[in-house]
């Protein structure tokens, strides 16, 4: 299958092709309020602006600052949307009509694409449980006996999701070094990163269970997730509850979503799994979701990671079924996190906790400086690519943080 050329003149190998065509907010310095837009190559369109002008039906839904209205109306609006933006940028006839509603994406400011619902990150590359298992818990098996049987996540707090480019600000808390015999307060030392994929709900399901099944009727679309993580925080808090304080304090996403319908051909069959998981785990038969996706991570404007999301245990479709399944609602604007991505590799490892081996192993950068946790100052970048229709390449474009030194 190939797709047809843009009247922008995109490339097939740009991210941001036709193949794409991710949604995100926007705005210009001009005073007006932020506003969706699709990337398209260089340029940004202003959908609601480009709705209105062709009498799109959906025009209300998508004249809004977030993406929950459009988020809200359902795959049967999505497909619609998405249709129609295929047609507009793909038939010259629609050029002239269209262009004055064009922005060059080096102009604009990205925005927060939702208002986040609640927040859910779960635990699910078999390497990266294995890897923690192995430092953690020395001498005993790496994974816990609840691993391979059910997705494991905690609940995160929504009101700290921060966009990409928001700085992050080391944060303070309790923490007990190995040969303090009192915790002690003050800036996390070890503070990390983990390269994750998001997934935003857009149908709402007021109760009961989501089945697998149910997976591409529910979620809008996805997105790259940096989920920092303060190590000793965490260590000294997580017993016997799970993460707080040294999660809570930022999560960072990448400012445009790429809808399911565009990872078509990414879908590929999750690993094996052994034992076989209860019913309501199992992949549908024929619809798996899997997803060959390419994760970089860069420190410092280094390489230091590519973490492939095809090898994680727990596909998006099984966690959205595990959250739901005793009876939790969904609402629009509900985003989960696949947990940090990491292959059975070294360079494959998506947190410094492995990379370094928790400080064991200094990682070493090409400028001569070596890292085991992030210093003040350290600059992180995650991509993502894969495989679209025919030659082309689908991009989920990137999320950043820089840290900044603790405050008080």
């Amino acid at each position: 299958m190939s797709l047809p050329h843009t009247w922008l003149g995109i490339a097939d190998d740009d991210p941001f092709g036709p193949g794409t065509l991710p949604y995100g907010v926007f705005s210009t310095g001009d005073g007006r309020p932020p506003r969706i837009g699709v990337a398209a190559g260089e340029w940004v369109l202003d959908l609601a602006a480009a709705a209105h002008s062709q009498d799109a039906p959906f025009a209300e839904a998508v004249d809004a600052p977030v993406l929950n209205p459009l988020m809200a109306q359902g795959p049967q609006v999505w497909r619609q949307v998405r249709d129609s933006l295929t047609a507009w940028l793909t038939d010259p006839a629609y050029a002239d009509a269209l262009r004055p509603y064009l922005v060059e994406r080096a102009d604009v400011r990205m925005h927060l694409p939702f208002e986040v619902g609640d927040y859910v990150d779960f635990y699910s590359s078999e390497h990266h449980a294995t890897n923690l298992g192995r430092i953690l818990r020395p001498g005993q098996p790496p994974l816990t006996p609840n691993w391979k049987h059910l997705p494991i996540g905690y609940h995160g707090r929504s009101g700290t999701v921060v966009v990409s480019g928001t700085e992050i600000v080391r944060p303070m808390g309790q923490r007990k070094p190995p040969s303090a015999e009192q915790p002690e307060f003050g800036p996390s030392a070890r503070l990390d990163i983990e390269a994750e994929v998001g997934f935003v709900v857009g149908a709402p399901a007021p109760g009961g269970g989501v089945p697998v099944s149910g997976f591409a009727e529910h979620v809008f679309g996805a997105f790259l997730v940096n989920d920092w993580s303060a190590r000793d925080l965490q260590a000294w808090e997580t017993v016997p509850l799970g993460p707080f304080l040294g999660k809570s304090f930022a999560t960072s996403v990448s400012p445009w979503v790429v809808p399911l319908e565009a990872l078509q051909e990414a879908r590929v069959d999750p690993p094996e799994r052994d034992p076989q998981p209860s019913e309501y785990l199992r992949d549908a038969a024929g619809d798996p979701w899997g997803l060959d996706l390419r994760l970089e991570v860069r420190l410092n404007g280094y390489t230091v990671a590519r973490p492939p999301f095809s090898q994680m245990y727990w596909t998006p479709a099984q966690q959205l079924a595990h959250l739901t399944v005793n009876g939790a609602s969904l609402r629009t604007g509900d985003i989960y996190a696949s947990g940090t991505v990491s292959g059975p590799a070294k360079d494959e490892r998506g947190s410094l906790v492995e990379l370094s081996w928790n400080g064991e192993e200094p990682l070493e950068l090409p400028d001569g400086t070596t890292r085991t946790f992030l210093e003040d100052g350290d600059t992180v970048t995650i991509t993502a690519t894969t495989s679209g229709p025919g030659a082309t390449v689908i991009g989920f474009g990137e999320v950043t943080g820089r840290v900044l030194p603790a405050q008080g």
